[in-house]
């Protein structure tokens, strides 16, 4: 989300997130904001304000955040009252406090279904209780449907503030693929091949990630735009000053022979048999990726698609380019962290349509707009091991190690 809205020309202003070695990661990326690692419920807004002080910044036009929602109590309670919820409760504080022009929560498809539309209902009363409009009926969008390569629904409200422009949800910009529908689209939804292809003939790293030349990379039109240095959709990011001029994260795994011959038997677009690894289609848009669990729940690193041609599961730069993150930005350097990065992440491609709108709200032409020079990250902020990220937080692991009890038990 932060890449995305920087794409659409904000300045990411802070940041907050519990997990240290995700804070690490994002601070590597967004060297010009303030980073707050600690949990929400933590978080009060004069820290958040004086944060952003000592950034230069002055002023908050938009809170972006998808707090997770577990919990719904019995007929008769409040949901916002359920302590499960209570993430969510405090983004919500949050927004009341800071008062941003506009607000966007986003959260998982399945938080539209069922019984959940009474703690919606329950969420857009407060927000309008604390004189926001929010856009009604509220949506579930496909990042697919704005040029990504990747069916990933995610529900979005967003929140204007009542002495705000309104705005709208965006139009979607791609299609799938109907040869017998009419359409007003111009796009179609992009295929796999045409977001990870230029990466095929080139050497994956199975063991320490060396980084590939950019110049080895010959991109095609829709992966130009996801290239090394930013254009198109992402000329108005910072640039980021970047000695090594490598692209990192082209990781995988060793697989076993008998793996590799179920992989290459698998017909494109379906589910291998035996792994239940999804096998990408060349010419439809990716499956969801989705993040692992954290240490505490067993530290499983989450499924990953197959290739759609060659026998081996996608890897960390695959994956990113299926979900619209450009070459320049970095990953956490072991599999595990990087896929769970990039799992609970927003696709930027989509993120920054969402952006744009906002923009155009607030009245501000894109084209005004400067790219800045941001000073050199440090580079071990992207290898940093859970007790070496706690360190430089000054926290204490609050994501928990793993429970070798419980391992054991459920194997």
């Amino acid at each position: 989300m932060s890449l995305g809205f920087e794409a659409a020309g904000f300045n990411i202003g802070a940041s907050v997130e519990i997990d240290p070695v995700h804070c690490a990661v994002h601070e590597y990326n967004f060297p010009y904001s303030a980073t707050l690692c600690k949990s929400i419920v933590d978080v009060k807004t004069s820290e958040i304000e004086h944060s952003l002080s000592l950034k230069g910044f002055n002023q908050v036009d938009v809170i972006v955040g998808g707090p997770p929602c577990q919990g719904f109590s019995q007929i008769g309670k409040r949901q916002l009252e359920d302590p499960r919820n209570a993430l969510v409760f405090q983004y919500l504080r949050l927004v009341k406090q800071i008062r941003p022009k506009y607000f966007v929560f986003e959260n998982v498809k399945g938080m539209t279904l069922g019984n959940h539309h009474i703690f919606i209902k329950e969420l857009i009363e407060e927000f309008t209780k604390a004189k926001y409009r929010v856009l009604q009926p509220y949506k579930v969008l496909n990042a697919a449907d704005y040029g990504v390569a990747q069916n990933r629904h995610r529900f979005i409200l967003i929140g204007v503030r009542e002495d705000q422009n309104d705005i709208s949800y965006p139009v979607p910009t791609h299609t799938p693929v109907h040869p017998q529908q009419i359409s007003v689209f111009t796009n179609h939804h992009i295929g796999s091949r045409q977001a990870i292809a230029d990466l095929e003939n080139l050497e994956t790293f199975l063991d320490e990630d060396y980084g590939i030349p950019f110049t080895d990379i010959f991109y095609n039109d829709y992966t130009k735009s996801l290239g090394y240095v930013p254009t198109a959709d992402f000329a108005l990011c910072h640039r980021r000053t970047i000695t090594q001029k490598l692209v990192f994260g082209h990781s995988g795994s060793r697989h076993t022979i008998d793996s590799q011959r179920r992989f290459l038997s698998t017909p494109c677009g379906e589910t291998e048999s035996i792994s239940r690894f999804f096998k990408l289609h060349p010419d439809k848009p990716s499956n969801t990726l989705r993040a692992g669990t954290d240490s505490k729940r067993g530290a499983y690193t989450a499924a990953r698609p197959i290739h759609y041609s060659e026998p081996r599961c996608i890897t960390i730069r695959e994956g990113a380019r299926l979900h619209s993150f450009p070459d320049w930005f970095r990953f956490h350097t072991t599999i595990w962290h990087g896929f769970r990065q990039l799992g609970n992440s927003v696709a930027p491609l989509f993120a920054r349509k969402i952006g744009e709108q906002i923009l155009h709200g607030l009245g501000i032409d894109p084209s005004c707009l400067v790219a800045e020079q941001l000073s050199e990250s440090n580079e071990h902020l992207v290898c940093m091991n859970m007790a070496e990220a706690c360190k430089y937080y000054g926290v204490t692991d609050v994501i928990g190690k793993r429970d070798r009890k419980v391992k054991e038990a459920s194997v």
